[in-house]
């Protein structure tokens, strides 16, 4: 009986330490929908373009061992008065494959606003030369959006971060 009872604990406590799988928020971090826009007076507005480079993951000590971050992706709107529009923003993998697009129409970030996109510790698909590519629309009396990359780890007392920023690429 004892040994039935012992053997009964340790199938509880097994089946209990099953993780249940979530999903990551690097899919869906807001509701882009929400963030819709419907652009009226697009004549004054020149189709633009950001490349941002992250890293979900970096090597250490040798190329066959990597070090998982957690990756903050900062869209800002810098100007203090005037609405931006994003019209499209995917993320691709170190080879150049698109992982997931994030939104393809139009959204509104308000003056000195910002969006963030979460890559969470642990998920590689990115790799150690993940790219998004940011669209959207230029107005020349405003100034450009900023797109950032942070990156950060912690292990222990260690701790790493680091930053990357967007460049215009049309």
């Amino acid at each position: 009986m004892r040994y039935l009872l012992s053997l009964l604990t340790i199938v509880f406590l097994l089946v209990g330490c099953d993780e249940q799988k979530k999903e990551s928020s690097s899919i869906n971090p807001i509701n882009w929908e929400k963030r819709r826009a419907t652009i009226t007076n697009q004549d004054s507005l020149k189709p633009a373009k950001t490349y941002l480079g992250i890293y979900s993951e970096i090597y250490s000590t040798s190329e066959h061992l990597t070090h998982d971050l957690t990756v903050t992706v900062s869209l800002r709107n810098t100007s203090e008065t005037a609405a931006v529009y994003l019209t499209k923003g995917a993320y691709y993998d170190t080879t150049g494959k698109l992982i997931h697009t994030y939104f393809d129409f139009p959204i509104v970030l308000k003056p000195l606003e910002t969006v963030e996109i979460i890559i969470e510790e642990g998920d590689k698909t990115g790799g150690t030369g993940g790219n998004f590519i940011f669209n959207w629309l230029d107005d020349a009396s405003v100034t450009d959006p900023l797109f950032e990359g942070i990156m950060i780890s912690t292990r222990g007392t260690q701790g790493l971060s680091f930053t990357t920023e967007g460049k215009r690429i049309e």
